[in-house]
C-alpha cells in the first residue's frame, strides 16, 4: 500500500507539472518560443492565491484570484516582450524571456520581501481523509481535483470549440489558418491567457503543497516544464501530459530509493538525460 501511495503522490505532482508544461507547449507550438518567463506567471499566481486565501480564508477564492491575475499577465508579456521581436531569431525571444524572469523575481523580492510566506490556515494541511487504506490531506485533494478539472476543460476546449479548432489549425499551418479567416494574433493572445491561467493555478497548488511561497519558486519548476516538453516531443500536447505524469511518478519513487544520492530536482533531470539518450525525439515525438 505504501508504494500505491507513492504512485498517487507522483501522479498528483505530475498533474501539477502538466498544468505548467502544457502552457509552455501551447506557446512553443504557436511561436516556437521557449517561454521561460512563464515562471514569473506561476509565482504571481502563488502570491495572489496566498494573499487571498489568508485574507478570505477560502481556497476557491484563492484559485479564482490567482487564475485572473496570472491570466492577465500572460497576454501583457506577449504584447510587450514577444510581439515586437517575432521576426527575430528564436534566441532573441529566449534572452528576452530570461530577462523578464530575472526582473520580475527581483520585483517580487522588493514587494513581498526576500523570505517565503506561508498559508495561515493550518487545518488545510492537517485535515486528512482516508480511503482504500490511503490518507490524503485537504491540500492534496485540492491538487487532484483542480488538475483533473482544468486538464479536462482544456481537452474539451481543444477538441470541441471553435477557438480550440482555430488554435490547432494555427499550430499546424498559420498561413492556411489565416486564409480561412482565423485571427492568428487573437489565437496567440488566447494561448498566452490559457497558458498563464494554468501556470497561476499550478503556482497556488505548489505553494500549498510546500506551504511556502517565495520569489524564486517558479524557476526550478519552469525548467522542469521545459524538460517535460522536450521529453514529450516539442509541441506535442499528448506527449507533454504523458511526460508530466511519468516524471511525477519517477520523482516520487526516486525520492525514496535515491534520497541519499540526489534530491527530487536532480532525479528529474537525470531521468530527462536517460530518456533523451534512448529516444532523442522524446517519449511521443516523431523521429527525424
Amino acid at each position: 500500500m505504501y508504494y500505491v501511495e507513492l504512485l498517487l503522490v507522483g501522479l498528483v505532482w505530475g498533474c501539477t507539472y502538466a498544468m505548467m508544461a502544457l502552457g509552455l507547449t501551447l506557446v512553443y507550438g504557436l511561436l516556437r518560443i521557449l517561454h521561460v518567463a512563464q515562471a514569473t506567471v506561476f509565482t504571481l499566481g502563488a502570491y495572489v492565491g496566498l494573499l487571498v486565501a489568508n485574507h478570505a480564508g477560502s481556497l476557491a477564492a484563492a484559485f479564482v484570484a490567482a487564475a485572473l491575475a496570472a491570466g492577465a499577465l500572460g497576454p501583457v508579456i506577449y504584447r510587450l516582450v514577444y510581439q515586437p521581436i517575432l521576426d527575430k531569431p528564436p534566441f532573441v525571444a529566449l534572452v528576452a524571456s530570461i530577462g523578464v524572469l530575472i526582473a520580475m523575481e527581483d520585483g517580487f523580492r522588493l514587494i513581498f520581501g526576500p523570505y517565503g510566506l506561508s498559508f495561515a490556515k493550518n487545518t488545510w494541511f492537517t485535515t486528512a481523509y482516508s480511503f482504500a487504506g490511503m490518507t490524503l490531506n485537504l491540500v492534496q485533494i485540492w491538487m487532484v481535483v483542480a488538475a483533473l478539472v482544468l486538464l479536462s476543460v482544456f481537452a474539451v476546449f481543444a477538441s470541441r470549440t471553435r477557438a480550440g479548432v482555430a488554435w490547432r489549425a494555427t499550430v499546424s499551418d498559420p498561413p492556411m489558418a489565416e486564409g480561412f479567416g482565423v485571427s492568428v494574433t487573437g489565437v496567440r493572445y488566447l494561448a498566452f491567457f490559457i497558458a498563464s491561467v494554468l501556470a497561476g493555478i499550478a503556482g497556488v497548488l505548489v505553494g500549498l503543497l510546500n506551504n511556502l511561497v517565495e520569489p524564486g519558486m517558479g524557476a526550478v519548476i519552469s525548467y522542469k516544464g521545459l524538460a517535460i516538453i522536450v521529453l514529450g516531443g516539442l509541441g506535442n500536447v499528448p506527449g507533454t501530459l504523458v511526460a508530466s505524469l511519468v516524471l511525477g511518478v519517477v520523482e516520487s519513487y526516486g525520492t525514496v530509493f535515491l534520497d541519499k544520492v540526489m534530491d527530487r530536482d536532480a532525479i528529474a533531470f537525470l531521468f530527462l538525460i536517460i530518456v533523451l539518450m534512448i529516444r532523442p525525439q522524446g517519449l511521443l515525438g516523431k523521429a527525424g
